[in-house]
């Protein structure tokens, strides 16, 4: 199975830590966001596909051609162009099924071998200010029925995290909307939806890191928890 990673971003809220540095090569309780990401995926992933973009050098020195005993790909996003447009330079890479990523966002490890257990599937977490987030709501059979982003009256608390399982059919829906000069997944992913139902799962750990003080938060919770599993 294959995984994509996007790490093209410049990272400007996180400055300046970000100055000299890709977001995804900032370090989190003494080791880069990347090192988490792939430490945390699931065995069933075999190949990386990581779209770079800013100092994307310094990455590809960094996780080389064989990373965490994965082969990688690098795809090249040279204008910030949006995330859906960053997945569509993988789509000759692509085949079947395979998890999409950002790299800016810890997940919990068994959160994301659940998620590789349906054939597509959506990761969320309640959030308490559903505002500052893609927020999701489910059909009753529990797949998703819409993602809003951003919204000013939320439907909901359950918040999208990123991590998803998707296949090859996703680029039957082409990105249509342009925000902002950029194109983004959200509509796209609601499209495809409505032919191919992506299960809405629950994960139990998501840390995103966004600015500054998220580093800062994400290094004391992990070193809590690295304190806690050393005393158990």
């Amino acid at each position: 199975m294959q995984c994509v990673i996007l790490a093209a971003g410049k990272g400007t809220r996180l400055r300046p830590l970000t100055e000299n540095c890709p977001k995804p090569l900032v370090e989190v309780a003494g080791k880069p966001l990347l090192d988490h990401i792939a430490g945390a995926l699931p065995s069933s992933v075999d190949e990386l596909i990581i779209v770079t973009g800013y100092l994307g050098g310094m990455i590809e020195d960094h996780c080389t051609e064989e990373y965490f005993g994965r082969k990688v790909t690098y795809v090249r996003q040279e204008e910030q162009s949006g995330t859906a447009h960053a997945l569509w330079l993988c789509k000759d890479l692509i085949k079947g099924r395979f998890l999409f990523l950002f790299a800016d966002d810890i997940h919990g490890k068994e959160d994301l071998a659940r998620a590789t257990s349906f054939s597509r599937s959506l990761l969320v977490a309640s959030v308490p200010n559903p505002e500052s987030f893609g927020i999701v709501v489910r059909k009753p059979d529990g797949t998703l029925d819409l993602m809003i982003e951003k919204p000013k009256h939320a439907p909901s608390n359950c918040a999208s995290t990123g991590a998803m399982v998707l296949d090859e059919h996703i680029f039957e829906f082409e990105p249509e909307t342009a925000i902002k000069g950029e194109f983004y997944l959200t509509e796209v992913i609601e499209r495809y939806a409505k032919e191919y139902p992506i299960a809405v799962v629950e994960q139990n750990m998501w840390i995103p890191i966004a600015n500054v003080t998220d580093v800062e938060n994400a290094n004391k919770l992990l070193k809590s928890k690295m304190k806690e599993v050393t005393a158990t």
